[in-house]
C-alpha cells in the first residue's frame, strides 16, 4: 500500500510494507522522501515519525538541492560531456552515412546526417551512452551474480529522472539510469551492487546495510562521489 503525506510543502511518500521497523530516506537527485513503514503502522504514528524527522529531511534536501546542475546541451562544437568520470570536447561532423559517437583522445565525436537537428543529436548521444552502460552492466552483474548469490532476470537501461537504479525483487529485475555512463566506474558498480543486494533485501533496513558492508565494504564512499557530482540538468519536480 503506498500513500502520500503533506507536511507543508514537503511530501512524503508512504509504502506499508511487511517490515519490522520504520524507514526513512531522501533520494538523490531531487530530495524526494520516502518512509517504508510496518503494515501495523497507523498513518497518525508515521506523521508524527515524519515531523520528529523535519530537520533531518530538511538539511538532506538543502545538501542535494545545492548539488552541481550540468548546463543545458545544444550539442555544438566543442562543448564538454562525460563518459565514465572524464571530460571530452564535442566534435561535431556531418557525412551521408549512419550516425555515430566515437571517443577519440580527448574528444567525442559525433557523425550525423547534414541538417540534423539538436533533438536528434541529443537523441543520438543518448542512445550511445545507453549501450555504453548495457555493455558495462552485463559484465558487472556477471560478475556480482556468483559473489552475491542471486540471478537477475533481465535488466533495462532508460533515462529516469529521480532514481540511479531500482529493483523489482520479486521478477529479479533491475532497471538503471542512462546517465550512469557520464560518471565514474565505480559508481555504476556501486548501483549495480545496489540493485542486486534488493533482491535479497527488498528493503534498506539493517540487513540491507550489513550485507552491503560484507559484498562492498566501501560503498558508502561510492555512494558519496555519486551524490557529489554533477547531474543533468532539468525542471525537477520538486
Amino acid at each position: 500500500m503506498a500513500v502520500q503525506l503533506k507536511l507543508g510543502e514537503i511530501a512524503v511518500d508512504v509504502v506499508l510494507k511487511d517490515i519490522k521497523n520504520v524507514h526513512l530516506s531522501v533520494h538523490p537527485p531531487t530530495g524526494r522522501v520516502r518512509i517504508a513503514a510496518p503494515e501495523r503502522m497507523n498513518m497518525d504514528a508515521i506523521r508524527l515519525f515524519a515531523i520528529s524527522k523535519l530537520g533531518w529531511i530538511k538539511d538532506q534536501q538543502d545538501n542535494l538541492l545545492e548539488q552541481e546542475r550540468e548546463t543545458p546541451r545544444e550539442y555544438l562544437e566543442r562543448e564538454s560531456h562525460y563518459v565514465w568520470g572524464k571530460r571530452y570536447l564535442l566534435s561535431v561532423f556531418e557525412a551521408d552515412e549512419p550516425p555515430s559517437v566515437q571517443l577519440n583522445h580527448s574528444r567525442m565525436v559525433l557523425k550525423s546526417r547534414p541538417s540534423t537537428d539538436d533533438a536528434k543529436r541529443q537523441a543520438i548521444v543518448e542512445e550511445w551512452y545507453r549501450d555504453q552502460v548495457k555493455v558495462a552492466a552485463a559484465e558487472l552483474i556477471a560478475k556480482w551474480e556468483p559473489r552475491i548469490g542471486v540471478a537477475v532476470e533481465r535488466f533495462y537501461v532508460r533515462r529516469m529522472k529521480t532514481r540511479w537504479g531500482s529493483c523489482n525483487s520479486a521478477a529479479r529485475t533491475i532497471r538503471l539510469n542512462t546517465d550512469l555512463a557520464k560518471k565514474p566506474r565505480e559508481c555504476l558498480e556501486y548501483i549495480v551492487v545496489h540493485e542486486m543486494i534488493h533482491i535479497l533485501e527488498p528493503t534498506h533496513n539493517e540487513r540491507f546495510q550489513t550485507l552491503m558492508n560484507q559484498f562492498m565494504p566501501d560503498w558508502r564512499h561510492r555512494r558519496q562521489v555519486l551524490n557529489r557530482l554533477p547531474v543533468r540538468h532539468e525542471n525537477w519536480a520538486y
